[in-house]
């Protein structure tokens, strides 16, 4: 599409968007942030380029999406959902990955294969690589692992492990696999977690979307031990509020968005948790989410929504 006519139906659609931000829908605000998806692509269905309730996505440096669902299916997409390759997860018996990221300074494709207690690491064509996985074995010590949720990366190349279940906490590996710390474990007080379903790097913070404890937890990562620097949210309907917050990610600007499993919404915020606005509402059309697990921010700044039980991908573009 030229460039023009592109720019001309983004501003078409944000119009469109801002209209919609003066009345409800469905107990949720559609706000300028992108109440019309301007693309949304995926149905139901086992063959290429079809989903099963899809439940993590990464993206790499080319705005190449990678997506798995509950087949343990990995597949490939460019930023518009055309298909490119698929592989699978080695074992899906006990359960699917729930967690990826795409680690571009090596170009790994890192998987929280969930149920197997490790994290996983393609390469972005889907072989593995067996000696750079992380973990293999259930328990709570050092390098062991519950249910592993998800992995982020930080600018030195140490991985963050996220884990649910009998211990609810984060740990921190070197970029050559070995464990350096740990931190948390299950509750509701601060600096603790129930089911830290969500992790993000952004320079030297570790962003933490603490899903069942319904608010978001950061760290400063700029040394070896992790220091917390604050949390906000609770469980609620209202902007600000959350009910299950299962993604995160950090847009260019410093505003943070949040993807809500049971509110089935997209919030943005400040960095210190004031709302700016809200998207999404119940249901199955466009604009509308059913269970959303994920989220990411491609090249161009268009936030491309894992929208689970609807079993698709809907896209909006960032204002500004």
């Amino acid at each position: 599409m030229p460039l023009d006519r592109r720019d001309a139906i983004r501003r078409m659609l944000l119009g469109a968007a801002g209209a919609l931000a003066m009345s409800p829908l469905s107990g949720c605000v559609a706000s300028a942030m992108g109440g019309t998806p301007d693309l949304v692509w995926g149905r139901r269905g086992l063959s290429d380029g079809r989903f099963l309730k899809p439940r993590a996505m990464a993206i790499d440096p080319e705005d190449q999406l990678y997506i798995v669902d509950t087949t343990g299916r990995i597949q490939v997409f460019d930023a518009d959902g055309q298909h490119l390759r698929t592989w699978k997860t080695p074992e899906t018996a006990n359960g699917r990955p729930t967690g990826m990221i795409f680690d571009g300074q090596r170009k790994r494709l890192l998987v929280a294969d969930t149920h197997y207690y490790r994290m996983l690491a393609f390469t972005a064509e889907g072989e593995i690589v067996p000696e750079e996985q992380i973990g293999g074995t259930s328990g709570d010590g050092p390098g062991e692992f519950a249910f592993v949720t998800d992995i982020a990366i930080d600018a030195s190349g140490c991985r963050y492990i996220g884990e649910y279940g009998a211990s609810d906490r984060i740990q921190r590996f070197a970029p050559d696999g070995q464990f350096m710390t740990q931190w948390g474990g299950t509750g509701r007080e601060i600096q603790r977690f129930v089911r830290p379903q969500s992790l993000m790097v952004d320079g030297d913070t570790l962003w933490i979307a603490d899903a069942c404890n319904h608010r978001v937890q950061r760290y400063d990562i700029s040394q070896t031990e992790p220091k917390w620097i604050g949390s906000w949210g609770h469980e609620g309907k209202q902007l600000g509020e959350f009910y299950y917050p299962y993604g995160i990610d950090i847009d260019e600007d410093g505003t943070v968005l949040v993807c809500e499993y049971g509110n089935q919404r997209v919030q943005r915020l400040t960095p210190d948790g004031d709302p700016i606005a809200s998207w999404g509402a119940p249901g199955h059309g466009p604009g509308q989410l059913y269970q959303p697990w994920g989220l990411v921010i491609d090249s161009k700044r268009r936030v491309h929504v894992l929208d689970s039980n609807n079993h698709r991908v809907q896209r909006f573009y960032l204002p500004g």
